[in-house]
């Protein structure tokens, strides 16, 4: 096994590979395999492991991803701070494609996913009031400062089930209710993890204006989203992307002290 590994950081669509010369890990645990084995290798001096949340080839859709073994295997290696990283669509205009998005809020549209570590009378009820590490999510803000990029520092995501795209009505009432960004994977994601008690910070890409763009977002000339086109635009800005990870590593502490380390604290049944 490899040195213990305090730092993760979770891949989204068309992020299937971040760490060059890397030790792949293979891990099982009792939710079974993770997505992919995990990549480790040291970026600004400090250890870091990856792992692609779709498989290196895409080979989950959205619902049929391993969430709890992807975070289980995380804290296996002994990872206690994660940045997740997602491509979404905007529901607002003042958030646009290319943007960047610290997500602080989510509102949960999924069915049927299994979202906890717990059952039966080995149970938790964790608080989800502020599901995103506050002290993680103000340290990527100030690393962020002076990056080629537009970074808002909150926003509510609407996670839906996929793997189909909204419906142009379900985009209309999306955004109505003053959501910023949809998405399909950030749920169950950052509720195990808090439940495992990591801190977990989500930057999130916007790709795309989903479906009601004309309408909601204001852009006349935006296409209607399609899977082709999200991968397009991440690629377009992967060099950008792959910088920014380099900043949030390096002013990311060894150190995780905050609340999230204390989840569980009063929750047990």
């Amino acid at each position: 096994m490899t040195d213990e590994v305090g730092i993760a950081i979770i891949g989204g669509t068309g992020f299937y590979k971040f760490l060059e010369d890397a030790e792949d890990v293979k891990l099982s645990t009792p939710y079974g395999e993770p997505s992919a084995p995990i990549s480790i290798a040291t970026v600004s001096g400090k250890r870091v492991a990856f792992l692609p949340r779709h498989g290196r080839n895409h080979d989950f859709l959205p619902s049929e991803v391993p969430y709890r073994a992807n975070l289980w295997a995380l804290k296996q290696l002994g990872v206690r701070q994660v940045v997740a990283f997602n491509t979404v669509g905007s529901l607002q205009p003042e958030y646009r494609k290319g943007d960047f998005v610290l997500v602080d809020q989510f509102v949960d549209r999924t069915t049927g996913r299994p979202d906890t570590f717990f059952s039966g009378d080995i149970g938790a009820h964790i608080s989800s009031a502020d599901p995103y590490c506050a002290r993680l999510r103000e340290t990527s803000a100030k690393a962020l400062v002076g990056a080629d990029a537009t970074v808002h520092p909150s926003g509510t995501v609407v996670v839906i089930q996929g793997p189909r795209f909204s419906t142009r009505a379900e985009s209309r009432w999306f955004s109505s209710q003053g959501w910023h960004l949809v998405n399909m994977t950030q749920y169950p994601e950052v509720v195990l993890a808090r439940e495992l008690e990591l801190c977990y910070a989500n930057l999130s890409y916007i790709t795309d204006y989903d479906v009601a763009a004309a309408e909601v977002v204001g852009e006349e000339s935006a296409e209607v989203v399609t899977h082709d086109g999200v991968l397009k635009a991440f690629s377009a800005d992967s060099e950008r992307v792959l910088d920014i990870v380099r900043r949030l590593v390096a002013a990311m502490p060894e150190s995780a002290e905050c609340g999230c380390q204390a989840a569980l604290a009063g929750a047990r049944t």
